[in-house]
């Protein structure tokens, strides 16, 4: 076995000897690194926030808060990250820090390590400009070297001038505190500190630090105790591991897996990671095809979308948070056939095919394109065959031009849904409805297509009479069931409501023409 190791803080820590199965939180907290917290285990809380050194658009560096409960620490392997430990000291302490103690952002200060991490994360945003025009400059009157000439350092006093209601003057995003919980604070101080936070100084290490590429995927094959960790250097070899090992199970950002390691105890022989695999982290706007790569970040695909996809647009600030963002994939999504998972009801509206791909007995890759309404045969089953992995989903166009994406939870945001339902309609200039799909999720065994209410739209009238007629048929679809989150009868009235309530937020809008993807 190969020494491996990863860079914490800036010093270079060994690997060697740790279990395969160890996620970077009980990593860093056997070596000493306390500040990182354990308070949920499964990516709802962020007491165990870290910055991760991720590749940037530009080739340089941006630093990712991700939760260290969920990641394997072997999938950091030749990596750099920063705990709160590494922004600062209470001699020195970092701006956000000392944001924080001065807008009384902590009382009994468990859930301020992480809370520091990601607010890092955003202060080191590259492209955070501020958004209010009665901003203070900086005293001096010279730009920032390292932020596009926007003043070092500078803030402004009142954190109620915000731009709009999740984004601070500073252009801070409240969204990337959407996965960090706090007990005590009432959130009113910790939006305070970050809405007066001003940019890097010049000679900031981590700022300077975005400058240079970030790591580069290390190949990967340890074992330990019975258990082995693969990260294979190329998509050939991984298919070619999955053809000789069909057991193996595949991990990308391990949002899902994390919470089946941390609180069910379970364990794999064999994990292989393909999270870093650049085939798989692609993205391309075609003329009839968005294809997007099934291990490319969440919060990746929503940047580089930019909103050229609206029904996705609304989908991704209701995934979760922030911080599940920045490591889930659509592809790990779709690949543990969950029946609520957020992304398959948008993507069943949106028309979806999956991309599939094998090695054969030769090495040669093959390829197969499943319709996603055929994906799903059972609850948590696919047609993916033993030796398969998604490769890519993609989005035909031209994309319908109404669209909405509805979902029901318990809380706004980092919230598993109860019921999820997506729409993509088509009116033309008559106002009768051309084409209709309808994803749900969450009433089934497995994600679906609501066909029998599709039907009743298509060729009628988009009135409410036509409405009304389909929201019955849509009412009465699937087979919801009653848990922990919603009752079968409470699911069925949301599915009836659901398109009463897009009609009515679409009533007088013009989008009644087919949406092209600007490139």
């Amino acid at each position: 076995m190969e020494h491996h190791a990863l860079t914490v803080n800036g010093r270079s820590r060994p690997l060697d000897g740790v279990p395969a199965h160890a996620t970077a939180l009980d990593w860093l907290r056997d070596t000493g690194l306390t500040g990182s917290k354990e308070g949920c285990a499964e990516g709802e809380c962020g007491a165990c926030a870290m910055l991760l050194a991720t590749p940037a658009d530009d080739g340089g560096t941006a630093w990712t808060a991700v939760n260290a409960c969920l990641v394997p620490v072997h999938a950091l392997a030749g990596q750099e990250l920063v705990t709160a430990e590494g922004l600062g000291s209470p001699e020195a302490l970092h701006p956000v820090q000392e944001k924080l103690a001065e807008a009384g952002g902590s009382q009994c200060g468990y859930c301020t390590p992480g809370f520091a991490c990601s607010m890092a994360g955003e202060f080191y945003r590259a492209d955070r400009v501020v958004q209010d025009a009665s901003a203070e400059p900086d005293p001096s009157g010279e730009p920032c070297p390292v932020h596009d000439g926007a003043p070092s350092g500078a803030a402004p006093d009142d954190p109620e001038s915000a731009a709009d209601a999740e984004h601070g003057p500073n252009g801070f995003d409240l969204h990337s505190l959407s996965g960090n919980l706090c007990r005590c604070t009432g959130y009113r101080p910790i939006r305070d500190a970050a809405y007066t936070l001003g940019f890097p100084e010049a000679d900031d290490p981590l700022a300077e630090r975005r400058a240079q590429p970030a790591p580069v995927a290390v190949p990967t094959d340890y074992a330990h105790d019975g258990a082995r960790f693969v990260r294979p250097a190329s998509l050939v070899e991984t298919l070619a591991l999955l053809r000789d090992e069909p057991d193996a199970l595949l991990v990308a950002g391990s949002t899902d897996w994390g919470v089946e390691v941390n609180i069910r105890g379970r364990r794999a022989p064999l994990v292989v990671a393909i999270e870093q695999l650049e085939e798989l982290r692609t993205l391309h706007l075609g003329d009839d095809v968005v294809e997007i790569g099934a291990a490319l970040p969440l919060s990746d695909v929503e940047r580089r979308l930019d909103g050229r996809v609206p029904l996705l647009a609304q989908l991704f600030p209701q995934f979760a948070s922030r911080l599940i963002r920045n490591r889930g994939t659509i592809g790990g999504n779709l690949g543990t056939g969950s029946p609520i998972g957020d992304t398959p009801p948008a993507l069943l509206a949106l028309g979806a095919r999956v991309v599939l791909a094998k090695a054969d007995e030769t090495g040669a890759v093959l390829e197969r394109e499943v319709e996603l309404a055929e994906y799903f045969t059972g609850y948590r089953q696919t047609v993916r065959e033993p030796g398969e992995l998604i490769r890519a989903i993609r989005i035909p166009l031209p994309l319908a031009g109404l669209t909405a994406f509805h979902k029901i939870a318990k809380r706004r945001f980092d919230d598993i849904s109860s019921v999820a339902v997506a729409f993509a309609l088509d009116v033309d200039d008559a106002g009768v409805v051309t084409a209709a799909r309808i994803g749900l999720g969450g009433v089934a065994a497995t994600p679906l297509r609501a066909y029998e209410a599709e039907q009743v739209l298509v060729g009628r009238p988009w009135d409410l009479t036509t409405v009304r007629a389909a929201s019955a048929v849509l009412r009465e679809t699937g087979t919801p069931m009653s848990d922990h989150r919603a009752s079968a009868d409470y699911r069925s009235a949301m599915l009836g409501t659901a398109l009463l309530k897009l009609y009515a937020t679409s009533r007088g809008s013009s989008r009644s023409s087919r949406t092209e993807v600007p490139a």
